[in-house]
């Protein structure tokens, strides 16, 4: 913008009105998106993650007002130079380009708040999904997290009062943050932001070689190897089951809640042992040794390490063959080891989905909830869309939305939300049945229910105008128009994108 403001500072005339006009224009899309930034970078980024959509609508009315104002630029009358006026074109196409852009919600964060928010067991499994969280928002360090409650505590205030319960989911996941990072929980809304860490006791410094990786207690009867490394207990060496049980389920323990714990269990060699112990045939220590793992996955630099040892074909056969318990903790161990995308290859590759669909089909509540995160982390990736549909994951999905009682809707159609982008899952999800249950979410679902239903429609119409008609008989016109007026934004949207279709589809 600097050299428009220069070619307009060399004008030798006054500015015409049309002029004026233009400049008036553009000085309120301009301040447009100051505001709009202005909130970006100092609001709460917490808030922002929860009203992704409506932050997304504003984007998009900055974008229309940039781009009114880069339309039709009086150039002659305020003499703006070749150069310029090039630059302001390539500006203008640059928004057009932005605003034809397909609906970017972050899907991946969408799915992890939902979990997050439905939390009910506080198992390590949503630890890691908090702390993944904290990481890709960039709340996870003490410093962050004064700033976020510096800017919760703002926002409750401008509230005044005003959804409260919004406020207060807010601030509980503001205070999973702080227990992640060590810190202490606050009301915000009464409490002064003085924020603290947990204190620990400095009194005895004890050298990590001294401490068994394991048990992380002294060793008193270590085994040294010709390098002098200690190695841990005799972990591996143990003749008696009791002590393998006794040891194993020590460090599952210890690496719970302490990140330092996991570190020093890695680094002092304590990951290859916990994969042997995953093929023990004892079902305690089989439990106990995915369990740690799981723990262990929650660092970033773990979750490799793990993979390299060649963790997830055993980690597999445990979900296959192991206890109810086992079974839950290692699909919680394969949707924390697949947040990297290379191991969701793996995971595919190794035939996991399987198992995980078998899970979903006849697991316990838990059961289900886990290998419903695990599989829908999981298909994130092209390759393993096939791969799902192949096991069969469509019949269970499809199971959920009936059974009211589970409370899964949301994250049944979520799933079948990334399969219905393959030509296969299309072709099996897209059956008159399945439409006509989508059409009643969308009648008298919840808010979520609704936006999740009228996103997975939007997808099948797109590819098939014959879904539209399905739709439409089954009286999903008149409820699309109330989603407009009355919806979520991003269950607006989408309504909108289907009213659309229906009106330049050629059948209608």
């Amino acid at each position: 913008m600097l050299p428009l403001m220069e070619d307009l500072r060399d004008l030798q005339q006054p500015i015409p009105q049309n002029g004026v006009a233009w400049l008036i224009k553009l000085k309120d899309a301009l301040l447009s998106a100051k505001d709009l930034l202005r909130l970006c970078s100092q609001g709460s980024k917490i808030h922002l993650a929860l009203e992704g959509e409506a932050v997304m609508i504003k984007f998009q009315s900055v974008y229309e007002k940039l781009s009114q104002a880069f339309d039709g630029v009086p150039g002659d009358e305020l003499g703006i130079s070749d150069e310029v006026r090039e630059q302001l074109e390539l500006m203008h196409v640059q928004l057009r380009r932005g605003k034809r852009r397909t609906d970017t919600q972050d899907i991946e964060l969408a799915m992890d708040m939902m979990v997050v928010f439905s939390d009910e067991d506080g198992r390590n499994a949503d630890r890691a999904i908090v702390e993944r969280l904290g990481k890709k928002m960039e709340l996870h360090t003490v410093e962050d997290l004064e700033v976020e409650t510096m800017a919760v505590k703002n926002l409750a205030t401008e509230r005044k009062g005003q959804h409260a319960e919004s406020t207060q989911r807010i601030i509980d996941l503001l205070n999973k943050f702080k227990r992640v990072a060590g810190m202490e929980e606050t009301s915000v809304l009464h409490d002064p932001v003085m924020p603290r860490m947990l204190g620990r006791s400095t009194s005895l410094v004890i050298p990590h070689e001294f401490l068994c990786p394991i048990t992380l207690e002294i060793m008193t009867d270590p085994v040294i190897v010709a390098s002098g490394q200690l190695l841990f207990g005799r972990l591996s060496s143990m003749k008696k089951a009791e002590e393998q049980r006794k040891a194993v389920e020590k460090i599952r323990m210890l690496s719970k809640e302490n990140p330092e714990n996991r570190v020093l269990v890695a680094d002092s060699g304590g990951i290859p042992p916990l994969v042997q112990l995953l093929s023990y045939p004892d079902s305690k220590i089989q439990e106990h040794a995915v369990t740690a793992l799981l723990n262990l996955s929650i660092d970033e630099g773990n979750k490799k390490l793990i993979s390299k040892e060649g963790a997830i074909p055993t980690i597999i056969e445990v979900l296959e063959n192991g206890s109810i318990v086992a079974k839950e903790n290692s699909a919680a161990t394969l949707f924390s080891l697949s947040m990297l995308d290379e191991i969701k290859e793996i995971v595919g590759q190794s035939n996991g989905f399987p198992p995980l669909v078998e899970l979903l089909r006849s697991g316990t509540v838990r059961g289900k909830k886990d290998a419903a995160t695990a599989l829908f982390n999981l298909s994130l990736i092209h390759a393993n869309k096939g791969r799902a549909i192949e096991a069969g994951i469509v019949p269970p999905l499809l199971q959920l939305l009936k059974d009211m009682n589970l409370g899964m809707i949301d994250e049944a159609l979520s799933i079948l939300l990334l399969l219905v982008s393959n030509s296969e899952g299309r072709q099996e999800i897209g059956q008159l049945s399945f439409i006509e249950t989508l059409v009643g979410f969308i009648r008298e679902g919840s808010p979520k229910n609704k936006e999740c239903a009228a996103s997975v429609l939007l997808e099948l119409c797109s590819s098939n105008s014959s879904f539209i008609l399905a739709a439409l008989q089954f009286g999903v016109y008149e409820h699309l128009i109330e989603i407009k007026e009355s919806g979520t934004n991003r269950a607006q949207r989408k309504a909108n994108a289907i009213l659309e279709l229906v009106s330049k589809s050629e059948q209608i």
